[in-house]
């Protein structure tokens, strides 16, 4: 890998051509109604990579081998593109831009991995500029996404965002591919992006693409529901230092905490050494009190429904944002007055357990040497590197405390290929798992056969001396719970510590992840060689290095389940365009193959077309299939959740131990297990029970995992209308899934194998009846049902008046089961219906004032997840700011706040609570340049 590493550097910085400048352009650039300099406006050499920026006094200086006649291409925040033809040597230029209020004029990359036109993509995309990013009223980039048309947001804490668009959200996100500049952000090990935790700063952004749907013919993988692609500025085009500092509140009127300071700030520093060097610094830091997960909704309110303990009085009271009480933490016990009670441990809030400590911060930086060898060429090794603490939720809620994640890449591009390479390492460090913490917390004071031991004990006195059942529980527990680690005590504090360092989650709660994967693509555009019709074709090749460490995965492969565990990806894509009547209809076919480890090689076809029969209206259509291939998580996976085992679902991970095979849906086993409790409180024999109700339990047949296959259609259409003051933007998809991956809860006999019936009676009944005999596994497998989903969003912007704009977008998403063959596995599909965006913007009320104004509405929906299911209710969120810019010291300030009114939801069954938080910023942008 390093040798891999060094060959592709010195093929980067030792490609190399002297050449002489020939020409030297200088010029200013003003704004056409106001007479303006204008600064940072970019100016290209077009067909090259030669360029630079305008300054503070809006003068630029370029210098160019290329003979006259040249054109310039010059563009910047908030101006239309405008193309210059040059024909004098050291000609100087006077340019006006004009002002642009809609992004109807875009370039995007991301769609069909070649520069074209945002209007006329031939799939649906979506993009967010400079300018979007800074008029929007959200306090972050990354919360600005959540405005986008399609597009549904999954807040796991301040410093944990998930987008998702389509459908099937989660709070991992395996089918969104989110990178930057190109590069998959994903952790190694955790298999997901962990938000911008190593992405780019405010500063650096230049804008965000995202795919609302399938893209897997161009991108593959886990590029199923949707991609985005952050674009930073090149040093070359934005220089000088800028500086961004946000200082906000939140937990206004909260009843855990008082008001808490939030601290958010960036730096960057980019300068342009000469026409052939330049280099950029990025440092990002923020601190904070993250949001608050902790619900005592009842997830078990009906375990004791047959004895009439309901509320209070239920013994197996499970309450949501609660950890050492879940379902493999109970037992049935038979007490004194002769009746079967459902009894848990007592279980840690979510406060507790992080010790009140809900500090949320980040910390990153990156650094980037640009090379450019030729005037069409340019090369760039980039670094970057960021720690963060945070609430991240898999299957359980996971403290990340010092989560670092670091990335090198090498890239080259050319006027028609592009080659990059990367290398991206994770380590947790301090981090550990809310679940086994509260589980093992409890049993380090006691453990479980001790405890229960205890408490049927102490019930047995107290029903004896004649209290009643409620008041008998109530003794109980509390009998049994003498000595337990009280929360806020010293004893509390350093028991959690010591757990949470104890890489053993049977004893301990520790998350140790050191994981890494490297990737090296490359793409080759043939038009400089065949001019009548336009092919591009690229390769990947993807290696996962994994570290099994006992507690989240585990090598398959040899005898030693410790030994590096390697997951290897190759892929290849072609695609072919060609313009047909005049340039107004383009048809494009692509096709790629991929190939795992462990699976066969999988054909993702695209066929697309757009069609333009005028400049202002635009009319799309695509289709595709697509493959995901099983994560590392959901092939290799070993986590043992107490009492719950989480297992991969490839062949070689349960094969010889028959778990698929010789195993009934825990579904079943426990309606079976509540039957039998009804029956024995009624006066049935305890044996008697089983046999008749042995019907209730559901053999298992679901089996090993293979890859998830889409069918996706999309139709679309883009409209710039009344000279560029309206624009309007509609898609409409739909889905067809096929063998979705999702997880299955198995319950597996210890002794018996099922189906060896003795005397017309099945021994593994009465293993399936009490949990000590069994054990539960939560397996990664495919549906049995074909899932259809289907949608729509339409978009609008609207210039009525001056710099005033009136803009929105509404976005539809269903879901409808084409069959029922599934049985205990239910596919998430954890979208709303219904979401709704309103803004209203003027960038300019007065010449240095402006605002925008947002509401958000979304209906409510039934999350179905490994934590908990449950209905999130429907929100709505208003939000807003104001600008002021002080253009002497090149600086905006910004006073917003977002859920103005503070009224507080979640966006998940199980996630944090989220209130109102309100800010102010000031941005100095791209002063100490440097320019002469």
């Amino acid at each position: 890998m390093k040798t891999a590493l060094t060959n592709l550097a010195l093929l980067f910085f030792t490609v190399a051509s002297v050449y002489s400048q020939q020409l030297e352009i200088k010029g200013k650039i003003i704004d056409s109604d106001t007479e303006e300099a204008l600064v940072g406006i970019a100016i290209l050499v077009k067909g090259t990579q030669q360029g630079t920026s305008s300054d503070l006094d809006g003068k630029f200086s370029l210098r160019s081998n290329r003979n006259v006649p040249l054109t310039l291409v010059i563009y910047g925040l908030g101006y239309l593109l405008k193309e210059f033809e040059i024909t004098e040597v050291s000609q100087e230029i006077h340019v006006k831009l004009r002002p642009s209020i809609l992004n109807t004029d875009e370039v995007v990359v991301t769609a069909s991995r070649v520069e074209e036109s945002v209007m006329k993509s031939p799939i649906s995309i979506e993009k967010l500029t400079i300018r979007d990013l800074r008029e929007s009223p959200t306090p972050s980039l990354f919360d600005a996404i959540e405005s986008v048309k399609g597009v549904q947001m999954t807040t796991l804490s301040m410093g944990f965002k998930v987008p998702n668009t389509r459908g099937f959200a989660n709070t991992t996100n395996a089918r969104f591919l989110s990178m930057v500049d190109g590069a998959d952000t994903q952790a190694p090990g955790l298999g997901v992006s962990i938000a911008n935790t190593v992405g780019p700063t405010e500063l650096d952004v230049e804008s965000i693409e995202i795919i609302p749907g399938a893209s897997s013919a161009l991108y593959g993988l886990n590029a199923l529901n949707g991609t985005s692609n952050m674009i930073t500025k090149s040093p070359f085009l934005y220089t000088g230092f800028s500086f961004y500092g946000q200082i906000g509140v939140n937990h206004i009127n909260s009843s855990a905490f008082g008001p808490r300071l939030f601290n958010q700030s960036a730096v960057r520093y980019a300068q342009k050494i000469n026409e052939k060097w330049a280099f950029k610094v990025n440092l990002g830091w923020m601190k904070g009190t993250d949001w608050m997960a902790n619900s005592s909704q009842e997830l078990n309110p009906n375990a004791n429904a047959s004895t009439g303990l309901y509320g209070a009085d239920n013994p197996g009271s499970d309450p949501l944002n609660s950890y050492g009480n879940e379902n493999s933490n109970r037992r049935t016990l038979t007490l004194a007055d002769g009746k079967r009670y459902e009894v848990r441990r007592t279980g840690y809030y979510e406060q507790d357990l992080v010790n009140n400590d809900y500090g949320v911060g980040n910390l990153k930086a990156d650094v980037a040497l640009h090379y450019k060898p030729t005037e069409k060429t340019e090369a760039a090794y980039v670094y970057r590197i960021g720690t963060t603490d945070a609430i991240y939720q898999r299957g359980n809620r996971i403290r990340l405390d010092n989560y670092r994640i670091q990335q090198h890449k090498l890239s080259l591009k050319g006027d028609n290929y592009f080659l990059q390479g990367y290398l991206t390492q994770e380590h947790t460090l301090d981090s550990y798992n809310l679940r086994p913490i509260g589980e093992n917390m409890d049993r380090a004071f006691k453990s479980d056969a001790e405890w229960y031991s205890d408490y049927s004990n102490s019930y047995n006195t107290s029903f004896s001396n004649g209290l009643d059942a409620a008041s008998a529980h109530l003794a109980a527990r509390n009998a049994a719970d003498l000595g337990r680690f009280v929360p806020g005590t010293s004893s509390f504090d350093k028991k959690l510590d010591e757990l949470a360092h104890i890489n053993n989650w049977d004893t301990g709660a520790q998350l140790v992840m050191e994981h890494s994967f490297y990737h090296f693509e490359g793409q080759y555009d043939f038009k400089n060689l065949i001019k009548t019709v336009d092919i591009l074709v690229g390769a990947d090749f993807r290696d996962f290095n994994i570290h099994p460490e006992g507690n989240s995965f585990t090598n398959p492969i040899g005898e030693d389940p410790f030994a590096t565990l390697h997951y290897k990806k190759i892929g290849g894509f072609a695609q072919v365009s060609k313009r047909f009547a005049q340039d107004k209809l383009k048809i494009l076919g692509s096709g790629r193959i991929d190939k795992t480890q462990y699976f066969d090689a999988k054909f993702n076809p695209r066929l697309a077309a757009v069609f333009s029969p005028s400049e202002t209206h635009h009319i799309r259509a695509s289709i595709q299939n697509g493959f995901r291939f099983p994560t590392l998580f959901e092939g290799f996976s070993t986590v043992n959740n107490g009492g719950v085992i989480r297992y991969g679902g490839i062949e070689l991970m349960s094969k010889d131990q028959q778990l698929f095979e010789n195993s009934y849906l825990r579904s079943s086993v426990d309606k079976f297990q509540e039957a039998n409790t009804a029956d024995v409180n009624s006066g049935v024999d305890s044996r008697e029970a089983v046999v008749k109700n042995s019907g209730l339990l559901v053999r298992n047949d679901y089996t090993y995992l293979k890859p998830e296959e889409i069918q996706a259609i999309d139709l679309g259409y883009k409209a710039s209308l009344l000279g560029n003051r309206l624009f309007f933007d509609m898609d409409m998809y739909f889905n067809q899934y096929r063998n979705f991956i999702d997880q299955i809860e198995i319950a597996v006999p210890k002794i018996g194998t099922i189906g060896n019936v003795e005397g017309e009676v099945d021994p593994t009944w009465f293993e399936m009846d009490n949990n000590a005999t069994q054990t539960r596994y939560r397996m990664w497998t495919n549906s049995k049902s074909t899932y259809q989903n289907f949608g729509f969003s339409v978009g609008s912007s609207y210039n009525f008046f001056k710099k005033m704009v009136f803009s929105g977008n509404y976005s539809h998403a269903e879901l409808s089961k084409l069959d029922n063959r599934d049985s205990g596995l239910e596919t998430p599909f954890n979208t709303p219906t219904h979401i709704l965006n309103l803004n209203l913007t003027d960038r300019e009320l007065t010449k240095r004032i402006g605002y925008s104004i947002a509401w958000r509405w979304q209906s409510a929906f039934e999350w179905k997840a490994p934590l908990a299911n449950g209905e999130v209710p429907a929100y709505q969120t208003l939000d807003a700011q104001i600008t002021y810019k002080l253009p002497v010291i090149k600086s905006v300030f910004k006073v917003g706040g977002t859920n103005l009114l503070n009224q507080r939801y979640s966006q998940y069954t199980g996630g944090p609570e989220i209130g109102g938080f309100y800010y102010l910023t000031m941005t100095i942008d791209g002063t100490w340049s440097g320019k002469q």
